[in-house]
């Protein structure tokens, strides 16, 4: 698409959507993002990329895509996702990745999922990697996401947000948003974010809501090493203010309590 488009038609009551695309040196694939958000049954109210101090042509791609370009110098994920989340004027915050690759409903099924519940606050599915041998993708993808929901679930007490595929609440981010370490580029944003969640409030991981990512991901070798570094990281800086037995405590003892 060229230029600014016009915003979709609502219905009077139906939440207006921001997408936040984090980006850095990713041109390509976020030309090719871009076309099928703006193909979507819901198109988004907007859309915001944030370029993460990118020196290939991201902010150029994003703005002839018709997207609102937000500019966030420090290097990292956690910086520039909350740089984009600040900046979103939606009332849901969809979240995806340059790389992420949605099916034409996917904006509508992540609403529909997020419901009208108000201790619902976020939702978020998993991701398949694409581009790799038909034997191979979905089990590899499977054993990904699988890890990453089943290990920090534990260390949560309740379901996490996978960055590459979420919905927020804007009022919930406008809750929390002092809490994340947004300055902490060697976190991972979205699990960081996802030790917010307060008892009392629901993260719902519908595991059929599933968008399509690289499988760059897989690669071995110091990214892999880089990525669990920073899991580990992100679990001493956030138990260090809760333990993880603290946060089943409560979140048991909430429902305990519930009539």
């Amino acid at each position: 698409m060229n230029g600014p488009r016009a915003l979709p038609s609502r219905r009077p009551g139906d939440p207006t959507v921001s997408v936040v695309v984090p980006a850095r040196d990713d041109a390509v694939h976020l030309a090719r993002c871009l076309r099928l958000l703006a193909a979507q049954t819901r198109p988004p109210d907007e859309v915001v990329v944030v370029d993460n101090a990118s020196r290939d042509r991201t902010a150029e791609v994003a703005r002839a895509a018709g997207a609102r370009v937000v500019h966030e110098p420090r290097p990292g994920i956690p910086p520039a996702a909350a740089t984009g989340y600040d900046a979103a004027r939606g009332d849901v915050v969809v979240r995806c990745d340059a790389d992420t690759v949605p099916a034409p409903e996917w904006i509508a099924a992540l609403l529909a999922a997020l419901g009208d519940r108000p201790d619902v606050v976020a939702v978020s599915g998993p991701g398949r990697f694409s581009g790799l041998p038909p034997a191979l993708g979905p089990a590899l993808s499977l054993l990904y996401v699988g890890l990453y929901v089943a290990t920090t679930a534990a260390a949560l007490a309740h379901p996490p947000l996978f960055g590459t595929n979420m919905a927020m609440r804007r009022s919930w981010w406008l809750e929390v948003r002092d809490g994340v370490h947004r300055d902490d580029p060697e976190l991972h944003d979205d699990f960081d974010l996802s030790f917010r969640l307060a008892p009392g409030r629901r993260i719902r991981f519908r595991p059929g809501l599933s968008v399509g990512m690289s499988a760059r991901a897989l690669r071995p070798g110091r990214p892999a090493v880089r990525r669990l570094a920073r899991a580990l990281r992100t679990l001493r800086v956030n138990w260090a203010e809760e333990r993880p037995w603290e946060r089943w405590h409560a979140r048991l003892g909430h429902r305990a309590d519930r009539p």
